[in-house]
C-alpha cells in the first residue's frame, strides 16, 4: 500500500507531501490542476516511462520519494533479494532524483539502484488502469494468464510445465544420441577395420620396448660371435692352461732350493691359472647367452615393426595402442549398442509427449469450463454499468505447443447485438472500454497482495447512475487494500473514504508569472462544497450543495 508520496520541484509542484491511507482515495480538481502531474511523479519515481522534462522552472533537480507498506511476505521482497538489497521491517522507501541535464538517479532503501529494478517493484507494487490501458487487461499476451489466476490453475499450469520440461528434456536425450549415432555410422567400416586390426596385433603396454631389447641383443650376438669363438679356441685350443700348469710344477720342485725366491711367481701363476678358468667359464656362458636364432629375429623384428606402424597410423605412442583399441572397440560396441538405446529413447519421448499432452488438454477443458464462468460473471458486472447489451467472451483457441499449454486465450467484446466480437482493446472505445476494464478488473481481482490500484479517468464519458456503479465498483476493489482514483465524476467522489482536491494557483515572482499545484485534503463541509462544484461548475448554488449531500449520504448508506 502506498502510505507517502514526496514531491519537489517537479513540472508546477514545488513542495508536496501527501499521505494516503487504506480503502478508496479519491483526487478531484478542474481540468489542468495538476492531477496528472501527481501520477506522472509517481510514474517517475517507479521507473515508468513519461514525460522528458520534469523539472520544475527554476529548479537545478527533481526528486520524487513513495513510501509503502510492505507486510511480510510481499512479492516486493524476492525482487529485493535478487538486487542484493535488504528489506526493512513493513516498509520500502523508493526516492529518484532528475537533473535538469536529464540524468536520473535511483534509490531502494538507501541503496543506489538502476531505473530496471524500480520497475521490477512497480510490478509489485501498484497497477495503473485507464481509458489507455497497456499494463496487462489490453494485452492479449497476458489474458491466459489473467485466466488461470481468476479461475486458480496454478496446480494444473504447474503439472503442464513440469510435463513440457520431462518432454523437452527426453527429446533432447532422443536428439542426441540420434546425433552421436549418425557420427558413429559414418566411420562405421573405419571401426570395425580398426577394432579388427588392433585385437589381432594385440598389443601390450611395454612390449615395444622388449623386442626392440630383444632384437638389439640378437643383432649383437650376430656381429660379435665369430670374435667370442676365436677367443675362446686361443684359450683353450692352445693349451694356455695345460702350459701354466706344466710351469707350476717345474717351479714347486724348484721352489724347495730357492730359499723363497719363487714363492711369489708361483702365486702368480696359481691366480692366472684361475683367472684363465674363469675367462673360459664367462666366454661359454655369453657364447650361450648370445646364441641367436636367425628366424626368431625376423619373427622379433617383424613384429616390433607392426606395433610402431600401427602406432603411427593412429598417431599414438605404442605403449598407448591397447588403451586406443579398447576405446575403438567401446565406440564399436555402442553403435552395435545403439539401435535398442534409440528404442528407449524414443519410447521415453512418446510417454512424455503424451503425459505432456494429457495435462494440456486437462488445462484446456479446465480454461475453457472457467472461461465461460469468466463471461458470465463479466455479464453480471456490465449490466449495472449499463453496458446490458454489451457481451464478453473468452476464446480459448488452439496455439503452439509451449510450457503453458497449447492454448490462445483472448479476451473479446462484442458492444452491440448483432456485431462481430473482437478483441477487447480493438473493439471497445472511450467510455466503453472504461466500464470494460472495471468490470474485468473487479472479477479478475481477488487478492491484491498489497497492490495499489490507481485509475486515472476510468470514469471518463459516464455519469448518473453508470458513474455511481462505477464508483461502488472502485469502493468494492478497495475495500480490502487501497484504490487512487483521479476522476471527474461526483459521483464517484462521493463514494471515496478519504478525499483530496488538486488546485492551481498563479503567482509572480521576479516579475514573472509562476504557476504551482497543491493537493488540499477535504473534510466533511470541504467535500460538500467539492462535489457540488463538480455538480455545478464555478458557480456553486445551495441546489448543488444539497445535491452533493444527498451523495454523500446515498453514498454512506
Amino acid at each position: 500500500m502506498l502510505r507517502a508520496l514526496d514531491i519537489r520541484d517537479m513540472l508546477i509542484i514545488d513542495r508536496l507531501n501527501l499521505s494516503f491511507q487504506p480503502g478508496l482515495n479519491v483526487l478531484t480538481g478542474e481540468t489542468g490542476a495538476g492531477k496528472s502531474i501527481l501520477l506522472d511523479s509517481l510514474g517517475f519515481v517507479l521507473g515508468w516511462r513519461g514525460r522528458a522534462e520534469l523539472v520544475r522552472k527554476g529548479a537545478e533537480t527533481g526528486e520524487v520519494t513513495a513510501t509503502f507498506d510492505m507486510p511480510a511476505g510481499h512479492p516486493a521482497e524476492a525482487v529485493l533479494a535478487d538486487a542484493g538489497i535488504e528489506a526493512e521491517d513493513g516498509e520500502l522507501i523508493l526516492r529518484r532524483v532528475n537533473s535538469r541535464d536529464g540524468r536520473k538517479t535511483a534509490w531502494v532503501n538507501s541503496v543506489r539502484v538502476s531505473g530496471e529494478i524500480l520497475r521490477q517493484l512497480s510490478e509489485t507494487l501498484v497497477e495503473l488502469h485507464g481509458q489507455q490501458d497497456d499494463r496487462g487487461l489490453l494485452n492479449p499476451r497476458d489474458h491466459r494468464a489473467l485466466l488461470d489466476d481468476f479461475a486458480g490453475l496454478g496446480p494444473k499450469v504447474a503439472k503442464v510445465r513440469s510435463a513440457w520440461t520431462a518432454r523437452r528434456k527426453a527429446q533432447k536425450a532422443l536428439a542426441d544420441a540420434l546425433a552421436a549415432v549418425a557420427d558413429l555410422k559414418a566411420e562405421e567400416e573405419f571401426l570395425r577395420h580398426a577394432v579388427e586390426e588392433f585385437q589381432t596385433l594385440d598389443a601390450q603396454p611395454g612390449e615395444d620396448q622388449a623386442l626392440d631389447t630383444q632384437r638389439r641383443q640378437m643383432q649383437a650376438a650376430e656381429r660379435i660371435g665369430d670374435d667370442i669363438a676365436k677367443a675362446y679356441a686361443l684359450i683353450t685350443g692352445q693349451g694356455a692352461e695345460a702350459a701354466i700348469g706344466d710351469a707350476i710344477r717345474w717351479l714347486d720342485g724348484a721352489a724347495q732350493s730357492a730359499d723363497g725366491h719363487l714363492d711369489a711367481p708361483l702365486e702368480a701363476l696359481a691366480r692366472a691359472l684361475d683367472a684363465i678358468g674363469e675367462a673360459e667359464q664367462g666366454i661359454v656362458a655369453s657364447r650361450s647367452a648370445l646364441n641367436y636364432d636367425a628366424f626368431a629375429l625376423e619373427q622379433t623384428e617383424e613384429r616390433l615393426f607392426a606395433i610402431r606402424a600401427l602406432a603411427r597410423k593412429h598417431s599414438v605412442q605404442p605403449d598407448d595402442l591397447a588403451t586406443f583399441g579398447a576405446d575403438l572397440a567401446g565406440r564399436l560396441a555402442r553403435l552395435d549398442a545403439s539401435e535398442g538405446d534409440i528404442g528407449v529413447l524414443q519410447a521415453d519421448v512418446a510417454a512424455t509427449e503424451a503425459a505432456y499432452l494429457a495435462a494440456a488438454n486437462a488445462l484446456t477443458s479446465a480454461r475453457q469450463s472457467w472461461g465461460a464462468k469468466l463471461s458470465k460473471a463479466m455479464g453480471a458486472e456490465l449490466a449495472p454499468l449499463k453496458m446490458e447489451r454489451a457481451v464478453f467472451m473468452v476464446d480459448v483457441t488452439p496455439g503452439e505447443a509451449g510450457p503453458d499449454g497449447v492454448d490462445e486465450v483472448t479476451f473479446c467484446v462484442a458492444t452491440n447485438p448483432g456485431a462481430p466480437a473482437g478483441p477487447l482493446g480493438k473493439i471497445a472505445s472511450g467510455g466503453e472500454l472504461s466500464r470494460f476494464l472495471l468490470a474485468l478488473k473487479v472479477c479478475l481481482t481477488r487478492d491484491a497482495q498489497g497492490l495499489t490500484m490507481i485509475f486515472d479517468e476510468i470514469d471518463r464519458g459516464v455519469g448518473g447512475a453508470t458513474a455511481n456503479a462505477v464508483g461502488r465498483r472502485l469502493a468494492g476493489l478497495a475495500s480490502n487494500g487501497q484504490v487512487l482514483v483521479v476522476t471527474h465524476s461526483p459521483q464517484v467522489a462521493a463514494l471515496g473514504a478519504h478525499h483530496w482536491r488538486v488546485e492551481k494557483s498563479v503567482s509572480k515572482q521576479a516579475g514573472e508569472e509562476v504557476t504551482t499545484s497543491r493537493v488540499v485534503p477535504l473534510d466533511a463541509g470541504q467535500r460538500i462544497d467539492e462535489i457540488a462544484r463538480m455538480l455545478a461548475g464555478d458557480t456553486v448554488t445551495d441546489a448543488a450543495r444539497g445535491a452533493a449531500r444527498e451523495l454523500l449520504a446515498d453514498a454512506a448508506a
